[in-house]
């Protein structure tokens, strides 16, 4: 019974994947750009979602299947710490490769805009 909800559950969250099924791809150019949009449009946030239900499980096993018990206190402990080390790796990962592909870019988009405050000096 168990299979059978986890199988019904997965290809409730796989089936809208399926409509993405609708782009053309014209060359090895547009081969590749629409793998790496399919991985930051999906792969990235399913393993960040997965890696926080994680994050949320240790904290439900730790603090309340675990308030009596030390020992699942203690399981609940290190799936919170597999949870944050899961997140911490993935915000890496992402982070140096939006800093290399932010310094390799071969697209001149000229400068970027300033930050503001939302006041307006001098006008």
């Amino acid at each position: 019974m168990k299979k059978n909800i986890a199988a019904i559950t997965m290809l409730a969250l796989v089936t809208p994947v399926l409509a993405f099924a609708q782009t053309s791809i014209n060359n090895i150019s547009g081969a590749g750009q629409f793998i790496i949009n399919t991985i930051n449009g999906i792969l990235v946030p399913v393993l960040f979602a997965v890696a926080f239900i994680v994050l949320l499980w240790g904290l439900f096993k730790a603090f309340v299947l675990g308030a009596n018990d030390e020992e699942a206190k203690g399981e609940g402990k290190n799936v919170i710490m597999y949870g944050i080390g899961g997140l911490v790796v993935m915000l890496t990962i992402w982070g140096i490769v939006h800093i290399f592909t932010g310094s390799f870019s071969t697209q001149n988009s000229g400068p970027g805009q300033l930050p503001s405050a939302g006041v307006n000096i001098g006008g």
